[in-house]
């Protein structure tokens, strides 16, 4: 199974570069995050029409989640139990071929410190109890999407400068490695443990073109699948496009 995530900074301003990437890449499963619409506005018809089901949990201007599968997925979730105040659109999750995908768009956290910051260690705290019941439900599964930390140093092209950011501060660090010390795998760096990559060039300053990058977007998995990881890899090609979006695609594979 190949499942891949992406960041798309709205789906409206980058449908025709998803859509070709998708009808190239052909992922079993695509994980968006930012789709920023609501559900009656999400261009279903495109990705139905490349063989795929589409659920979403949209929300407008703002946020966003779509899981897109080309097998029909079974007991689709929405929203992460925990805070049933939070109305932001940034969690779906659903069954597929015995296996249950979570994808998610975890908080920025910035400006730290301050309500922004506080909800970001929130939502990985309820993020790190629903990994725990998984778990012990022995469920094979995967966590995937903008996890919106830099889990290490070598994650980010300016280690000093973003120090203090709420995307490698000690406490969100702290948060990630509370998952991973769960018995979760990340994929990308367990596979690729001195590369030096980025999923996110912002748009600002030239980060692209000079590399400067940040690797946010991750795939956690548990035993059972990390038993079956076959590969994860960053697909660099769509940050060069026109309109492109400021994250680029990371394609898991998981053997039968």
């Amino acid at each position: 199974m190949r499942i891949a995530t992406w960041n798309v900074n709205s789906i409206k301003a980058r449908l025709g570069n998803v859509t070709d990437w998708t009808r190239a890449a052909k992922p079993d499963v695509l994980l968006l995050q930012e789709i920023k619409c609501q559900d009656a506005d999400f261009p279903r018809l495109e990705f139905e029409s490349l063989g795929y089901q589409v659920h979403t949990h949209g929300q407008k201007s703002y946020n966003g989640v779509a899981l897109l599968s080309l097998t029909k997925p079974d007991a689709v979730r929405i929203r992460l139990d925990g805070e049933d105040a939070d109305e932001q659109a940034r969690y779906i999750e659903a069954d597929i071929a015995g296996i249950t995908i979570c994808g998610l768009y975890l908080p920025n956290g910035n400006p730290r410190p301050g309500e922004k910051y506080d909800y970001k260690l929130r939502w990985m705290e309820r993020l790190h109890q629903r990994a725990a019941t998984l778990l012990a439900a022995e469920t094979p599964f995967l966590m995937a999407g903008d996890f919106n930390i830099c889990p290490a140093d070598v994650d980010v092209f300016d280690p000093v400068g973003f120090a203090e950011d709420a995307l490698c501060a000690p406490d969100s660090r702290r948060a990630w490695r509370r998952l991973l010390n769960l018995g979760l795998t990340e994929a990308w760096r367990a596979l690729h443990p001195r590369k030096v990559d980025y999923s996110f060039w912002d748009y600002q300053a030239g980060c692209w073109p000079k590399n400067n990058g940040l690797r946010i977007d991750h795939f956690l998995l548990s035993p059972q699948l990390a038993d079956r990881l076959v590969s994860c890899e960053i697909d660099r090609e769509p940050r060069g496009r026109e309109k492109a979006s400021d994250h680029t695609p990371v394609i898991c594979e998981i053997a039968a």
